[in-house]
């Protein structure tokens, strides 16, 4: 058990001196967005051949922050709270804006 007691320091008997967790080195959440858009995996063969694996998220597919997947912990979930959303919105209608604007472009 080490002596040092720095803010940062947790007691593990577990964890070698060379891990420095502290958050000098690491940067939370580097890959995330990499690992969001999509990424490959290389299988080095024992016969020096390379097999490589393009993993992407199937078309459709929404990925949940964490603090919101501990309220909907599956697809079933998520869809049920979105249409009971759906429901409270009021029918979209056109924006004036958008009107005014083609008015001014069509000629007369």
């Amino acid at each position: 058990m080490s002596t040092d007691k720095t803010p940062d320091h947790r007691d593990d008997e577990d964890m070698l001196p060379e891990y420095d967790f502290s958050g000098k080195t690491g940067v939370r959440g580097k890959y995330y967005q990499r690992m969001r858009d999509g990424y490959a995996i290389r299988v080095h063969q024992i016969d020096g051949t390379t097999t490589i694996q393009h993993i992407t998220r199937p078309e459709g597919s929404i990925l949940l922050d964490r603090d919101v997947q501990a309220y909907f912990p599956d697809a079933e979930a998520v869809n049920t709270a979105l249409r009971a959303l759906i429901q409270l919105i009021p029918n979209k209608k056109p924006r004036k804006k958008a009107t005014q604007s083609a008015r001014k472009q069509s000629p007369t």
